[in-house]
């Protein structure tokens, strides 16, 4: 499935919640099944500076494509990180830096974080998409 196709999907999915109260309840959820960094990665190397809360990203390249893994100490930056994860895991890292982040704001979850959680999500893609530069550089 292409990233077009999973964001496709995901702007779909919150689609079928009618408040934010449920489009954060599903978020935790989402946090849940999250691809979890192993205690190894968990190092202040792979704490993505920006956010308010703690997360951890971790990246390895296998087979051309970008595997990630990752964790927060907070619910709803969990969640966040693995609709991300969700998206970007798994691509070669062209697609990676090629892909827009659009479905953000057609979920509309921008207008819906606090201040401090926005630049968080931003510091969020800007790390996922530097590993993509850097893996894309090492491929080349």
């Amino acid at each position: 499935m292409s990233i077009r196709q999973k964001q496709d999907e995901i702007v779909s999915e919150f689609a079928l919640f009618d408040d934010w109260m449920q489009k954060y309840e599903y978020m935790i959820e989402l946090g849940k099944s999250l691809p979890l960094i192993s205690e190894n990665n968990k190092t202040d190397d792979n704490i993505i500076k920006g956010c308010q809360s703690k997360v951890w990203l971790h990246a390895e390249l296998i087979k051309e494509k970008i595997n990630f893994t990752a964790d927060s100490d907070a619910i709803i930056t969990k969640g966040i990180i693995a609709i991300l994860l969700r998206v970007f895991s798994g691509h070669h890292p062209k697609e990676i830096i090629e892909s827009d982040t659009e479905f953000i704001d057609k979920i509309g979850l921008k207008e819906h974080l606090s201040p401090s959680r926005a630049n968080g999500l931003g510091s969020m893609i800007k790390q996922l998409k530097m590993y993509a530069i850097a893996y894309q550089t090492k491929l080349s």
